[in-house]
C-alpha cells in the first residue's frame, strides 16, 4: 500500500494533490492506496463540510494511528533558498523544488509527505483524476461559462500581509490586456474566498465568493482564467474539459521578487501561460527552459539550502524591510486612488 496523511490545516489545493499524487503513484505500482485520518479531506479553514460538491471518492483504505509505525516514510525531497524576502524565506526558506524522481520508487508499504504537486505525477492520468473528482450533478455549474467570460481567481486571506506572495494589481490589469488581445470584448469577473481584498485590488469588476463547492466548478467550467499563485485553482484548472487559456504568475509563489527561480518548479505546468511582471507571456516550456539555464548561472541558487551567516542576514533584514516598505506604500496609493475616483468601482 502507497498511502499518506492527511493533516490539518492544509487547504483544499493541497489536499487534492495529495490526494491525486498517492493514488497515482500506487496505481504506477500496482498497489493499493489508503490515507490516515481520510475524514479530513474537504474540510479547509472557510469549508467544514468536506467535499460536499463532489461525489464520495474513493479514499483506498484507512490508515489507523496505530497501523503507521508498520509503514515506512519517504519525505519528497526539500530544497529552499534563505533569503531576504520575507521573515518565513529567512528562517524557513523559500520552496523551490522540482518533481522528485525518488518518489516513483518508493516501495509497497510507504507513507508519503511533501509538497505533491509535480505535473510528472499525476499527468499520464489525467482522464482518471476527472473521474476521481467527478462534480455531483446537483453542484456542476456552467453559468460562467462562455467564450467572451474570463475568470479571475484572486487568492487572499493571509496572502493580504505578504508582499513576496500577494499579487499586486499590474500583475492583473496585465493580465486582462493579454487576454483582451484575444477578444477585445472580452468580459471579467473575480471569483475569490476573500470579496473584501479583491474589491481592493480590483473594484471596477464584478465580484463573488459564492461557496468552495460553486467557487470550484465556476474555475474549472470557464474557458478564460486569471489564476493567482494558489494551489485552489489549480486541480479544477487541470481537471477542465472546457479551458482555452489560463494565465498564471511566472516564478508562481515568489513572481513579485523572483530573478528566475521558482517557488515552486513543481508549478510549471503544461496547460499554464506564465507572465512576468512586464506583462510578457511564457509557454510551460520556455519556463523550464530558463529555469534550467537560471540553475547553471546563478549565484544564489548554488546557495540553495544554505542558511546565511549573521552579517549577511544582517543586510537580509535591511531588504526585508524595505520590501514590507514599499508593499504597504503601494496598498496606501491603490486606498486613494479608490477614494478619489481614479480607479471606478463596479455597480
Amino acid at each position: 500500500m502507497i498511502g499518506t496523511e492527511l493533516i490539518e490545516g492544509y487547504g483544499l489545493g493541497n489536499q487534492l494533490f495529495f490526494y491525486i499524487t498517492t493514488r497515482c503513484l500506487a496505481l504506477e505500482k500496482g498497489t493499493d492506496f489508503g490515507f490516515v485520518n481520510p475524514g479530513q479531506i474537504g474540510n479547509v479553514f472557510h469549508s467544514k463540510k468536506g467535499l460536499y460538491f463532489m461525489d464520495p471518492p474513493d479514499m483506498g483504505r484507512e490508515i489507523s494511528r496505530d497501523e503507521m509505525k508498520n509503514f515506512a516514510i519517504y519525505h519528497e525531497k526539500d530544497d529552499r533558498l534563505f533569503i531576504g524576502t520575507s521573515r518565513h524565506d529567512m528562517t524557513n526558506g523559500c520552496y523551490i523544488s522540482g518533481a522528485d524522481p525518488e518518489l516513483f520508487k518508493v516501495s509497497d508499504g510507504t507513507l508519503i509527505y511533501g509538497n505533491m504537486q509535480a505535473e510528472s505525477y499525476f499527468e499520464k492520468y489525467r482522464d482518471q483524476i476527472r473521474d476521481w473528482l467527478h462534480v455531483k450533478e446537483e453542484a456542476e455549474s456552467y453559468e460562467y461559462t462562455a467564450d467572451d467570460l474570463c475568470i479571475i481567481n484572486l487568492r487572499g486571506g493571509e496572502y493580504t500581509s505578504q508582499p513576496e506572495l500577494y499579487l499586486d494589481r499590474r500583475y492583473f490589469l496585465n493580465a486582462i490586456r493579454n487576454m483582451k488581445k484575444i477578444n477585445p470584448a472580452m468580459r471579467f469577473m473575480v471569483v475569490t474566498e476573500d470579496e473584501e481584498a479583491a474589491k481592493k485590488v480590483l473594484p471596477e469588476y464584478e465580484c463573488h465568493h459564492f461557496d468552495m463547492g460553486k467557487d470550484y466548478v465556476t474555475i474549472k467550467n470557464a474557458r478564460y482564467l486569471i489564476l493567482s499563485n494558489s494551489s485552489f485553482s489549480l486541480v479544477p484548472v487541470m481537471s477542465s474539459r472546457e479551458l482555452k487559456k489560463a494565465i498564471a504568475p511566472k516564478y508562481w509563489a515568489r513572481h513579485n521578487i523572483s530573478d528566475g527561480f521558482w517557488s515552486s518548479e513543481q508549478n510549471i505546468y503544461s496547460f499554464l501561460t506564465y507572465q512576468d511582471r512586464r506583462g510578457r507571456l511564457f509557454s510551460a516550456q520556455q519556463c523550464r527552459a530558463e529555469l534550467e539555464k537560471y540553475k547553471k548561472t546563478s549565484n544564489l541558487y548554488a546557495k540553495r539550502n544554505i542558511r546565511p551567516g549573521t552579517a549577511v542576514q544582517f543586510f537580509q533584514n535591511i531588504r526585508r524591510k524595505c520590501l514590507f516598505g514599499v508593499f504597504f506604500a503601494k496598498k496606501i496609493v491603490r486606498s486613494l486612488e479608490r477614494r478619489s475616483g481614479i480607479i471606478k468601482s463596479y455597480e
